[in-house]
């Protein structure tokens, strides 16, 4: 004979984790010393690529203006001007996004906000930690 045992009503798991936004899409953030595998953020990394193309393209003379760059590429000059602006990241932020294992606090839309030129001054202000 086989005894049964009833199950509990109820199981409480504890996990703990954060939900923060990260380019409008909600993420989990693991406690600090974990870490997640990340994957490549497809819209970070183009729009890397694209401010260092068109600094390319401009200092190469190919283009004399931003406006000029930005009317063949068919964008408004603001956003050029903004996008380019990542070209001022300290290496090792572009090296992280380029890898997929950027701090979840460099976002594009935090990219695109006006961020200190001081490398140094760049890790603290992508910190998520100083920002939660």
């Amino acid at each position: 004979m086989t005894q049964t045992k009833q199950p509990p009503e109820t199981v409480t798991v504890h996990i703990p984790f954060r939900i923060v936004k990260r380019g409008g899409r909600k993420e989990m953030l693991l406690p600090t010393g974990r870490v997640a595998r990340q994957k490549t953020d497809c819209t970070l990394v183009k729009a890397v690529a694209r401010a260092f193309r068109w600094k390319q393209m401009l200092e190469s003379g190919r283009f004399t203006t931003a406006n000029e760059l930005a009317e063949r590429e068919g964008i408004a000059p603001s956003y050029l001007a903004r996008l380019s602006r990542l070209t001022f990241l300290a290496p090792e932020i572009v090296e992280a996004i380029l890898e997929g294992r950027q701090d979840p606090g460099v976002t594009l839309t935090r990219l695109m906000d006006v961020f200190p030129t001081i490398w140094a001054e760049q890790h603290a202000f992508f910190s998520v930690e100083q920002k939660l």
